[in-house]
C-alpha cells in the first residue's frame, strides 16, 4: 500500500510540475527589463502591463491589426500621435518606432497607466477604453450613470475585457506567490 501512495504522490508531483510549466509557457515574462522600466516609471503593475501585451500582440512586436494599430501593445496611428504629443513631443519618432519593443511597451504603458488614471484604477473600465477608446467608454458611463463599467454591450469589448483580465489574473497568481522565495 505505501508502494501505490508513493507512485500515486509521485505521478501527482510530476503531473503539477508539468501544468505549472505550460501555464508559465502560457503567460511568459518577456520583455521583462522594460516592463519593469515602465511600469515603474508610470507607477501601474508591471503584470497589467504583460497582460495587455499577451492579449493585444501575444508578444510579437511585428504585429498589425486589422484597425492597423502595431507592435507589441497594438497602438494606432491616431493613438500614437496623441500619445507621442502629450509623452515625448521633441523626440524623432514615427508611427513604425512601435515595432521596437521598447517604444511600444514605453508607448502601451503610458496609454495603459493614462486609462487607469480616468477611469480610478478600476482595471475593467480601463481595459475598456483602452480597447475601444475614451469616448466610448465615457458614453456608456453617461449612460448607465455608473462610476465604472461593470458590463460591455460589445462583444468585442467584452471578450477583449475578458481576456485582459483572465491574464492578469493569471499572471499574478503564477507570479506574485514566487516573488517573495
Amino acid at each position: 500500500m505505501a508502494i501505490v501512495v508513493f507512485i500515486g504522490l509521485t505521478v501527482y508531483d510530476f503531473v503539477q510540475e508539468q501544468m505549472a510549466k505550460v501555464k508559465h509557457a502560457a503567460y511568459p515574462l518577456k520583455y521583462m527589463s522594460i516592463v519593469e522600466k515602465y511600469a515603474d516609471e508610470y507607477n501601474i503593475d508591471k503584470y497589467l502591463i504583460l497582460s495587455f501585451i499577451k492579449t493585444e500582440s501575444g508578444f510579437d512586436p511585428s504585429a498589425k491589426s486589422n484597425a492597423d494599430a502595431i507592435g507589441l501593445t497594438q497602438i494606432t496611428e491616431e493613438t500614437f500621435a496623441w500619445i507621442k504629443l502629450k509623452m515625448c513631443p521633441d523626440e524623432e519618432l514615427v508611427f513604425e518606432d512601435l515595432y521596437d519593443a521598447e517604444t511600444s511597451i514605453r508607448f502601451g504603458a503610458y496609454y495603459i497607466s493614462r486609462c487607469m488614471e480616468r477611469y480610478n484604477n478600476h482595471v475593467d473600465t480601463a481595459a475598456a477604453a483602452y480597447h475601444s477608446g475614451w469616448g466610448t467608454v465615457d458614453k456608456l458611463l453617461a449612460e448607465s450613470g455608473e462610476e465604472y463599467l461593470t458590463e460591455f454591450p460589445y462583444t468585442q469589448m467584452n471578450n477583449y475585457v475578458y481576456k485582459i483580465n483572465k491574464a492578469y489574473t493569471a499572471y499574478t497568481q503564477l507570479y506574485n506567490q514566487t516573488e517573495g522565495e
